[in-house]
């Protein structure tokens, strides 16, 4: 749930890195969201899905720049979902410093 509620506090931040953690994590709660709202209504779904679509799209792209790529890479099928699984480059990259090194030096 913390990757969950990150993901909404850096709801339009499109620069820096998420981690696969981060990604992962306020990728499940958005699915668990949408669901269980689905059960309510399925209008409540659709508003949630609008809603929450910005801050996924930015987690994507924080995502693509932890692995060293732009964030347009979401855009390719397939290979977006390999570059989500694939662990993070070590050390700082031109996105910004390792989110995982700074998380286990606090």
């Amino acid at each position: 749930m913390e990757n969950y509620f990150k993901g909404w506090k850096n709801y339009a931040n499109f620069s820096g890195r998420a981690r696969r953690a981060e990604y992962w994590g306020f990728w499940l709660g958005n699915g668990l969201a949408t669901g269980l709202l689905g059960l309510i209504s399925d209008n409540l779904s659709g508003l949630y899905t609008l809603v929450a679509i910005v801050p996924f799209i930015s987690c994507g792209v924080r995502r693509m720049h932890d692995v060293g790529k732009s964030g347009w890479f979401l855009l390719i099928p397939i290979y977006n979902f390999i570059l989500a699984v694939t662990e993070g480059e070590k050390g700082s990259n031109q996105y910004g410093d390792d989110p995982k090194h700074l998380e286990v030096n606090l």
